[in-house]
């Protein structure tokens, strides 16, 4: 089936595991053009895609919530179309890259496999941003994981309040903590897709025991130095510039990529950049 003929319409389409129709609204809240702010594609041209609904519901101490809290902690309803996808890329018809980040993208297979279709068929490379909750096999291997699981230090504390000043109780730490580490599933979705890196969020300067947890999961996965972006937290352009330059200096002197978040560092709070 040639997606790049396919116009804007009720497209159905008779195969499992697809989505059916075209016109109908999925569990995605944003997608536009943007520069790859993350990881080892960094920098590249591609249309961001963010789905919405999470298994997560992280909080890094300082570094605050979740920078897109209103996935996973207060999830808004999906608003996008998959004619949407094909018109913004019908308009950008330069950009090859597609990222697809969350909430968690995992939690939709047939929305995740459907785009591997249309990747496929339109020559674009596509990246999945995941904790690595849930392992799809798609119909076609997706071309990197941006693999970045959750550790200790991302467990919401009893009594804090969220963004929309809800207080966190045991249930959503419970709720978090069900699917925070499924190794199984990373390890199936590393071997099954086409390449991966490895994107830790810590400051290892300041968290040396949770660094001792990263490491000890990098090891027990075969995952090499090469391939591990050490991605410090932070949800606003004051706390990345504060603690920057901790782990920069971190990964020079002990061998790691570092990445920066430089949509945050550019546009601070702002959604949809």
């Amino acid at each position: 089936m040639d997606h790049s003929k396919v116009t804007e319409k009720n497209w159905l389409i008779e195969e499992p595991g697809r989505i059916t129709d075209y016109n109908k609204k999925l569990p995605l809240l944003e997608i536009y053009p943007c520069v790859q702010s993350e990881g080892s594609r960094q920098g590249r041209p591609t249309i961001a895609i963010r789905t919405t609904g999470c298994t997560h519901r992280c909080w890094f101490g300082e570094g605050g919530w979740c920078d897109s809290w209103y996935t996973s902690i207060h999830p808004e309803k999906g608003i996008i179309t998959f004619n949407d996808i094909i018109r913004m890329y019908d308009e950008h018809p330069f950009i090859k890259e597609m990222m697809l980040t969350g909430g968690s993208p995992t939690m939709h297979p047939n929305l995740v496999n459907e785009l591997t279709h249309f990747a496929h068929e339109r020559g674009i490379v596509i990246t999945i941003e995941t904790e690595g909750s849930h392992f799809i096999e798609t119909d076609y291997p997706i071309d990197l994981i941006s693999l970045s699981p959750k550790f200790s230090n991302s467990i919401p504390e009893l009594g804090i309040l969220t963004p929309k000043n809800s207080v966190v109780g045991q249930d959503m730490i419970d709720q978090h903590e069900k699917l925070r580490l499924n190794k199984e599933a990373i390890k199936q979705t590393l071997a099954y897709h086409k390449d991966y890196h490895f994107k830790p969020v810590c400051n290892p300067i300041e968290m040396p025991e949770i660094w001792n947890e990263i490491e000890e999961f990098r090891i027990e996965m075969n995952i090499p130095k090469n391939k591990t972006w050490i991605m410090p937290p932070g949800d606003n352009r004051e706390e990345l510039v504060r603690v920057y330059p901790m782990v920069i200096d971190f990964c020079a002197e002990n061998g790691y990529n570092f990445t920066g978040r430089e949509h945050i560092i550019a546009f601070d709070t702002k959604r949809g950049v």
